[in-house]
């Protein structure tokens, strides 16, 4: 078999992490991919992956040897890149996800502008308050809030956020400012969550750098982060939500952070893509763009 051909399956089923995966990506049936694996390997005369029933892992050799076949397989798309003068100008269509709200408040924009300079360019947004599965869903860029696990996808820190408590001022006048983390025993909760029956919350919180979980009841739970804000606005309760979510209605003064002396360490925020150093023009010229504009922004510190 042709020795691209070969290496393309074996990062096809790397970065799928499934045989089955990488037939589906490439067009080509379970057993052909098979049969390529065995073929690399016996060619090189080691083992690249170790296969059970449920997984597929890289053996150290593997490892080694799919950073160069990345390598490969990114510099001759560069090339096809530079002949053909995409480079010049992207086209096709780029699939962005992100968090709701921040894509709500800082994707959106960057999108329509990356739109607006290049029109052979369409592009769709998922925006969800979940962990969008990039390669099983087609995704080219994610922006991500928390620490990454460990995997083949490349991942560019464009700031951080903090997880902040806050109430409206009328709240915390009628009732208070809590000034350690007993105190919010005796204050009302509202709690966002994406599981809205479990009532009991736990948040953790740092002081003299000993993270500690502090138990809470909320007396409203929400599955949306827009309604837990209108909820504190209008005095309510106490809420806690990242920085960036909150930080305009603190400018306006329609919020208060309290207990900021027990924050936990704060939240990184990456803009992640799975295309290698080498990545195509139309996602490269989005990433260089998000990247931008992302660090510019003053509310992802």
């Amino acid at each position: 078999m042709d020795k691209l051909h070969l290496i393309t399956v074996f990062v096809s089923v790397v970065n799928t992490n499934s045989f089955a995966g990488a037939a589906r990506k490439l067009n080509i049936s379970p057993p052909a991919v098979t049969r390529a694996i065995n073929e690399l390997e016996r060619q090189l005369g080691l083992a690249l992956l170790t296969r059970t029933t449920r997984i597929v892992r890289l053996t150290d050799a593997g490892a080694r040897y799919v950073v160069d076949c990345r390598r490969i397989l990114s510099e001759i798309a560069d090339a096809d890149d530079s002949v053909t003068g995409m480079h010049a100008a992207p086209r096709g269509r780029l699939t962005i996800t992100a968090p709701v709200l921040f894509g709500n408040l800082f994707v959106t924009s960057i999108v329509t502008e990356y739109l607006s300079h290049y029109p052979e360019v369409s592009a769709s947004c998922f925006f969800l308050d979940r962990v969008v599965n990039m390669l099983d869903e087609g995704v080219d860029v994610a922006i991500r809030i928390g620490e990454l696990p460990d995997s083949s996808m490349q991942a560019i820190r464009v700031g951080q956020v903090r997880r902040v408590i806050c109430a409206a001022p009328s709240y915390l006048k009628q009732y208070g400012m809590p000034k350690s983390a007993d105190d919010l025993q005796q204050h009302t909760i509202i709690s966002s969550s994406g599981v809205s029956s479990a009532l009991d919350r736990q948040w953790q919180l740092m002081q003299e750098g000993e993270v500690f979980s502090v138990k809470i009841r909320a007396r409203l739970t929400t599955t949306t982060n827009d309604s837990a804000i209108t909820a504190a606005v209008s005095g309510f309760g106490l809420t806690r939500l990242l920085s960036y979510q909150v930080e305009e209605h603190i400018r306006a003064g329609q919020l208060q952070e309290v207990l900021s002396h027990l924050e936990p360490t704060p939240l990184p925020v990456h803009v992640v893509h799975h295309e290698g150093r080498h990545a195509s023009q139309r996602v490269r010229a989005f990433i260089d763009l998000a990247v931008a504009r992302l660090r510019a922004n003053p509310a992802i510190e």
